[in-house]
């Protein structure tokens, strides 16, 4: 498997620690303590348990504002609509989880700061699907407020893009921006633990050559953790469909895709394209010495627009943090934390960019 891959057109190692325009000093940290793993603290599975515990208090008086519909299940919207829209006790709940999920964020963000490659962070950048929301964005300003509360001298602020788009545009920062040129758009790819999304990233040069105006076209979803029965295999057929037909519909619309094809993947990832670890919450065995996603995919779509196709896969972590890579210019470390089905992590540090 491995000299197969190594075989394929490479314009950068796969789960890289120097990209174009970063170093990257540490992503997929595994912080402990006594409880377990600390991000386990502040995930969106965690806020909710924080939700449920206070309804458990109001149920003992027979009064729970949101009825009978389990936690797990409370939505991004119906958590936003409870703070804004809902009875008192409903908002009271929701800042009662606030306050104390802001709280168990702000010990994460301390025990990282504590290592020596997070050392010196001046600003944390917070993704994942938790930040797409009310409840998400205040969460977010409280444990920024308690950071400052102890004199942490740190700055953090939500993810310029939709978490969503940017966990593809990020992909454009994987390899050197001259391998765009006379290109529109590239493919991207983002695999999460609830969903998979393949999107058309419109890289915008002409507009920004930084790739500040990048933004996603088009894309395709596919939520696999709602199938009763889906296998590794199947995972990888159903991303070939979704590349294959965001191929076939760029060429209808004549838009020009580069040779390339980004991906974000959970878990650490080798120079091979293998999955070390952290890819528990995919659907089958990612881990698997045997299972090579971009060897996969190139098999499946060897050549596009004629050209031999490039695949470059790193933590989605790391990926959705290079969305904000033109925006980190006033300051030389930076992190990306991502609140979702787990807390993922990348810190970086700004270079000169190579191949401008």
């Amino acid at each position: 498997m491995q000299d197969d891959s190594s075989t394929l057109p490479m314009i950068a190692a796969h789960g890289a620690d120097r990209l174009p325009s970063v170093s990257i000093d540490s992503y997929n940290l595994e912080l402990k303590d006594d409880e377990g793993f600390l991000g386990d603290r502040a995930s969106k599975g965690a806020f909710r348990d924080l939700v449920e515990n206070w309804r458990k208090v109001l149920r003992k008086s027979g009064d729970d504002p949101f009825g009978d519909e389990p936690s797990e299940k409370l939505s991004k919207k119906m958590l936003d609509e409870g703070l804004t829209k809902g009875s008192l006790e409903a908002a009271a709940v929701i800042h009662s989880a606030i306050e104390e999920f802001a709280q168990e964020l702000a010990l994460v963000i301390r025990r990282f700061l504590k290592l020596k490659a997070w050392k010196d962070t001046e600003r944390f950048v917070i993704g994942g699907g938790f930040r797409d929301s009310r409840v998400g964005e205040l969460s977010i300003a409280r444990t920024s407020i308690i950071l400052k509360a102890d004199g942490i001298d740190v700055e953090l602020v939500p993810i310029r893009n939709d978490p969503d788009e940017a966990g593809l545009i990020g992909a454009a920062h994987l390899a050197p921006k001259w391998l765009f040129k006379g290109y529109d758009a590239i493919l991207a790819v983002d695999i999460g633990g609830t969903n998979m999304r393949a999107g058309v990233v419109d890289l915008n040069l002409k507009k920004a050559a930084d790739l500040s105006k990048a933004s996603v076209w088009k894309f395709e979803l596919w939520r696999h953790a709602d199938e009763k029965k889906v296998d590794r295999e199947g995972a990888v057929d159903s991303l070939v469909k979704m590349l294959k037909e965001l191929i076939s519909l760029a060429e209808k619309e004549k838009f020009k895709l580069a040779p390339f094809i980004g991906i974000g993947c959970p878990g650490i990832i080798e120079k091979d394209g293998t999955i070390d670890r952290g890819a528990q919450n995919l659907p089958g065995n990612w881990e698997s010495s045997k299972f090579n996603l971009p060897l996969l995919l190139h098999t499946a779509i060897p050549k596009i627009g004629g050209e031999d196709t490039a695949i470059v896969m790193h933590n989605d972590a790391v990926v959705q943090g290079l969305s904000e890579v033109p925006f980190m210019t006033d300051v030389q470390h930076w992190g990306a934390l991502t609140i979702g089905t787990g807390l993922g992590n990348a810190r970086f540090t700004n270079r000169k960019a190579d191949g401008d």
